[in-house]
């Protein structure tokens, strides 16, 4: 079993850590139980630099630290353009090795400039994107990335597209699989009833645990970079994914942030779309457009994988306790004491008993990391960049008029 986490970004790109380095990448990925990574912003010159420099690559595509953790080559590029109107759409792209690495950073460069952001933008439409990344390797895999965010996702309500066909047109037989995002999860996007695999990566923007994984997909392959295409493009060896509960993302509702206004679809609707005080039109949230592109009300097909939603356990541990600083001192003891406990994360998230828990922390957070487990956590919904919120039982009882 493989848990890959292969969307995310160096210190070079906006908005992202300036601490971030690959043994700091290695270390919270060990940390977390995420087995490889992407390498993030591969066509950056200064952190591509950094690739070659510290990692080593086999004749499997994959790079090795010298810690023996594995990466793959992996960025993320924003393109915009007009069809029809504006269009902003995110895409991922994956690379079998340095040498395509380069013809890619080579073909990249002469469409705009590569050093001032480690996810640049660029002109081209889609198919474009396609065609030329195809003419260097089949090899190289595009994933529209958090494809549901309204601003930049492939489905967004802001800028993006109705389906598949109408975004990659003659190109869209070579797009294998889709990123969820945060604020969908499969059961969403199996309504749309679009032919392609589903899988689930973090978008890191900080080296983090909380950050690191908090999305992933299982492989059960072996670690090769043609095993994991061919699993990303026919299903075979894709296990499952793990997501976030898409109520935490920060885009599942419809509203206003600066407004402080949060509106389910419903409510949306009743306010013509624009902001009950503000007046102008709501960012509108992925369970919105969901309901916009759905064919069916519900709809699983033969090949849906297995998933799993979790929230971070350093969320988890500071809701408990009312920290809303997941770095403060307290929070990273109790997440230290069982790491230490039970190695990783991921198998304090999914494998430890109640009872083996209960021996480390206190039991009303075993309690909590079971809920979260069985999928039962109640979370207040997120909107217009605004993080959902995981709201304790006893709160909501005291707070009943607020949801």
């Amino acid at each position: 079993m493989i848990i890959a986490d292969f969307h995310l970004h160096s210190r070079f790109a906006r908005a992202c850590s300036r601490n971030t380095t690959f043994p700091l990448l290695e270390k919270y990925a060990r940390i977390k139980g995420v087995n490889i990574l992407g390498t993030g912003d591969l066509q950056h010159p200064l952190w591509n630099k950094e690739i070659k420099s510290e990692l080593k690559e086999d004749d499997n595509g994959i790079l090795w630290t010298k810690n023996k953790f594995p990466f793959i080559w992996q960025t993320e590029i924003s393109l915009m353009y007009s069809q029809d109107k504006r269009r902003a759409i995110h895409h991922v792209i994956f690379s079998p090795n340095g040498d395509v690495s380069d013809q890619i950073v080579e073909a990249l460069s002469n469409k705009g400039r590569l050093d001032y952001d480690g996810r640049p933008i660029f002109g081209m439409a889609s198919p474009e994107l396609v065609e030329i990344m195809k003419e260097i390797s089949d090899k190289i895999e595009i994933i529209p990335a958090h494809c549901m965010t309204p601003w930049f996702g492939l489905y967004g309500s802001k800028s993006g597209f109705d389906s598949l066909k109408e975004c990659f047109q003659d190109k869209v037989n070579k797009i294998y699989a889709i990123e969820t995002g945060m604020s969908a999860d499969p059961p969403m996007l199996w309504r749309l009833k679009e032919e392609v695999n589903l899988v689930s990566f973090s978008d890191a923007h900080s080296y983090w645990p909380w950050r690191i994984g908090r999305e992933a997909t299982v492989f059960d392959c072996e670690l090769t970079y043609d095993n994991i295409i061919k699993a990303i493009r026919t299903g075979e060896g894709l296990s499952s994914t793990i997501e976030t509960v898409p109520d935490y993302g920060k885009y599942h509702y419809d509203g206003h942030r600066n407004c402080g206004v949060s509106l389910s679809p419903k409510e949306s609707k009743k306010n013509n779309n624009l902001c009950p005080k503000c007046k102008k039109p709501l960012t509108l949230g992925v369970e919105y457009r969901i309901e916009e592109l759905a064919k069916a009300e519900e709809y699983k097909p033969k090949n849906a994988k297995k998933f799993y939603r979790l929230i971070p356990l350093h969320e988890l541990i500071a809701v408990f306790y009312g920290i809303k600083q997941l770095s403060s001192k307290k929070v990273w003891d109790i997440y230290n004491k069982l790491i230490n406990s039970f190695n990783d994360e991921f198998n304090i998230m999914l494998k430890i008993s109640y009872e083996d828990l209960c021996k480390v922390i206190d039991d009303k957070l075993a309690h909590l990391i079971i809920r979260n487990r069985e999928d039962k956590l109640t979370v207040k919904p997120g909107y217009d960049g605004v993080y959902g919120e995981v709201v304790l039982e006893e709160k909501k009882q005291k707070n009943l008029g607020e949801f």
